[in-house]
This record gives C-alpha cells, sequence and structure tokens, in this order.
C-alpha cells in the first residue's frame, strides 16, 4: 500500500505502464508494471533498484523525457501521459532541473553561458538570463568561474555548474540520476551536501542511486524490482532520528 503525505501532491502517477515491443507488435519487455505513486512537493525521494529494475524507465517519465504505454501521469495536476512533443517539451524545459551523472555540459560554452542554455530556450532575454545565471552560480559559489570552460574545472565543479543549469529556471523538480557517480567521496559528499540545501530550502528532489548512503539523506525510499514497486517508505535514518 502507498504510504500517506501530508503536503500538496506535485506528481501523481496512476497504474502507469511501460512496455517496449518489437516493430511487430510482440512485447519485448515490461519494463514498468503498475506503477502508483504521489510525490508530496517539498519531499526529497530516492529511486533505488538494481540494473533493469525499471528505475531510469521511470524517471525517463517522470522527466518527460519519455511517455507510459497505459495510465497516467499527472505533474502539478496536468495530465502528461498524452501531451504532443511541443507541449511536453515545453513542461520539461519550464518545470524540470536535470542533473546528470555525467554532467552534460557543453564544452564549448563558457560556465555562464551553460547555466545560460536553458532560459535561452525559453527566449528569455539576454539581460536578464544572465542576471539569473550569474545568481545561481554565485548560490552554489561558483561566482569566480563564470569565463572558464567546463575543462577547465574539478569533477565537482562541472557537477555544481550542472546543479546551476537545473536550478536557474526555477523548476518544480529537480531529477538526479546518480549525480555523485563520476565523483570522489569528499568531493561527492560536498555535492549531497547542496542537494540537501536545495531540499531545506523547500525544493523537491528526485534522485535515482544505487547507494544505500544516499538514500538515507532523503525522506523517502522508492525500490523497483523487475518493473514494480517492491517497496515505498522512510528510510532507517530518517525513522531513527524522528
Amino acid at each position: 500500500m502507498e504510504p500517506a503525505y501530508a503536503s500538496t501532491s506535485l506528481i501523481e502517477i496512476r497504474d502507469l505502464h511501460r512496455t517496449y515491443c518489437r516493430p511487430d507488435g510482440t512485447v519485448l519487455v515490461a519494463a514498468l508494471r503498475d506503477i502508483n505513486l504521489t510525490i508530496a512537493r517539498g519531499q526529497y525521494v530516492c529511486i533505488m533498484g538494481q540494473s533493469g529494475s525499471g528505475k531510469s524507465t521511470l524517471m525517463n517519465i517522470i522527466g518527460c523525457l519519455d511517455r507510459p504505454t497505459e495510465g497516467r501521469y499527472l505533474l502539478e495536476g496536468e495530465d502528461i501521459a498524452n501531451m504532443d512533443d511541443t507541449l511536453l517539451s515545453a513542461i520539461r524545459g519550464r518545470r524540470i532541473g536535470f542533473i546528470f551523472q555525467s554532467f552534460n555540459l557543453i564544452p564549448e560554452l563558457t560556465v555562464l553561458e551553460n547555466v545560460e542554455v536553458p532560459l535561452f530556450y525559453r527566449g528569455v532575454q539576454k539581460a536578464e538570463r544572465r542576471s539569473k545565471a550569474k545568481a545561481v552560480l554565485e548560490r552554489v559559489d561558483l561566482s569566480d568561474r563564470l569565463d572558464h570552460r567546463p575543462n577547465q574545472l574539478s569533477g565537482g565543479q562541472q557537477q555544481r555548474v550542472a546543479i546551476a543549469r537545473a536550478l536557474v529556471g526555477d523548476p518544480s523538480l529537480l531529477l538526479a540520476d546518480e549525480p555523485t557517480g563520476n565523483l570522489d567521496t569528499a568531493t561527492g559528499d560536498r555535492i549531497l551536501k547542496l542537494l540537501d540545501e536545495l531540499h531545506a530550502e523547500g525544493r523537491t528532489i528526485m534522485m535515482i542511486t544505487h547507494d544505500e548512503a544516499m538514500a538515507d539523506r532523503s525522506e523517502r525510499v522508492v525500490r523497483l524490482r523487475d518493473g514494480e514497486i517492491e517497496s515505498d517508505t522512510a528510510p532507517f535514518a530518517t525513522l531513527t532520528h524522528e
């Protein structure tokens, strides 16, 4: 049974299935089956599971990069499942900030220009997007690296640029896919502390991870197995500190 949460829902997923088929229509893999999930606004949720469990497929659907085969996905009350590509792209650009394990920065652009990119695609004027980009880069302690390019930064600095880029459009949801996977332990811990701070400020964060220690920092852990929700609980560390 899905646990109850008191806050206003940001995400509601009902009876969701994602099936991939061969060209002849036969089922290749049932990646997700009968997923029911509610994410409260302001929650910090970890999605966990072994390779092939369906966690990346679920994250892609929540991030509006894919659609369910069946079922409903409501983001802030809007049914995303049946939107056309244009609307889906607009929703993705305005409401979701992505943080990737591999950073996905554009090597030819400066730090400041990389952070401006989401606002450029939203049609924000140069002066405004520059001002907003500088503000979020100051927030992640990189205001002295504005004119550097990604290859002039450490891994931790690149990930902080990626976080700034995710924040610049003031999204409803931050999606983080193994955000410390390419970082050493000390640098990864600094990134996790930054995510803790963002959550404390009221950000909704969903993170894919295989690391139990990272999951212990969250409010809630959803574990997938063979395309289904195996468990949905608060982590032990959270329970013991309440």
